[in-house]
């Protein structure tokens, strides 16, 4: 027998929920039934949901969210049962929902595969025994098998976590391409003021427009487009060389010559990496606004 059982954490009434099923009833329940089905694999042990009161209400979360199996008993309709099924349905999978025959499950759980138990049908109880049992090791050995159908539609491919995350994708390929575009136009100032000053070094003026880098930053930290290394060695090329050039700007009222000369011979090397990164960008981007 494991000394390290997992938690299997009971959804139920904890009072009265009609004349038959009172608060003893619900208690008796799980003791008499419910936790000695659940310890019969020896991987489990059985905890139950308690009275939702304010101070318990976040270890009750807890307990929701980091259990490895979750049974929920749908009978009677409780409302709370329900809620605590909904929080536990948004975060992880390995539930079963349970209820005793007769119940009318509302429709958004009726097709979930609900195991029914019938107390005054020993051959059908132990039926459910089995399939109850069958069902616990299922939640054990496969963790991740959907079984919530909020999960399987926020997260997955074509799901509302992908739409999501292709829609900030998108934003965040803009806002880089926006940055690019400005990061161009900050290069031919910056070469133009300095062949100015050149040619009249007695009249110099020095740009205070610098290169942005916050854009190509994120991508190089998250890399949240499907992208091959490729692209994200230019991003680095690129962020490597503006922040090289912020730095030649920062000195150029300091040592002007120098600096008026290094910008003109980089120019051109310069705008040819600018563009032709901006121009993968936007090839991305438009990768990105075609899926699903």
């Amino acid at each position: 027998m494991s000394t390290n059982r997992e938690i299997c954490f009971v959804i139920m009434p904890f009072s009265k929920t009609t004349d038959e099923h009172t608060g003893d009833y619900w208690t008796k329940h799980f003791e008499d039934f419910l936790k000695p089905l659940i310890k019969e694999n020896p991987n489990l042990k059985a905890l139950r949901s308690k009275a939702m009161r304010g101070d318990i209400l976040r270890e009750i979360i807890t307990d929701l969210v980091v259990s490895r199996v979750v049974v929920a008993d749908l009978t009677d309709n409780n409302p709370n049962v329900y809620w605590e099924l909904g929080v536990r349905q948004s975060f992880k999978h390995g539930t079963i929902t349970i209820a005793e025959a007769g119940t009318k499950l509302p429709f958004d759980v009726g097709g979930k595969g609900t195991l029914f138990y019938y107390p005054k049908d020993h051959l059908k109880m132990a039926d459910f025994r089995n399939r109850f049992k069958e069902a616990t090791q299922d939640c054990l050995v496969h963790s991740e098998r959907p079984d919530s159908h909020v999960l399987d539609t926020l997260s997955g491919r074509g799901t509302l976590f992908e739409i999501f995350r292709r829609d900030e994708a998108i934003r965040r390929l803009d806002a880089l391409s926006s940055e690019c575009r400005r990061n161009l136009g900050v290069l031919k100032d910056a070469a133009d003021q300095a062949r100015d000053n050149q040619e009249k070094p007695e009249e110099r003026v020095f740009t205070t427009d610098r290169f942005r880098v916050s854009a190509v930053e994120l991508l190089i930290t998250n890399r949240y487009v499907d992208e091959d290394q490729p692209f994200f060695t230019l991003a680095e090329e690129y962020s490597n060389e503006i922040v090289a050039i912020n730095d030649q700007l920062n000195a150029w009222e300091y040592s002007p010559d120098p600096t008026e000369k290094w910008l003109l011979n980089q120019k051109g090397s310069a705008a040819k990496l600018l563009k032709n990164f901006r121009a993968k960008v936007v090839a991305a981007r438009k990768k990105v606004s075609k899926q699903f």
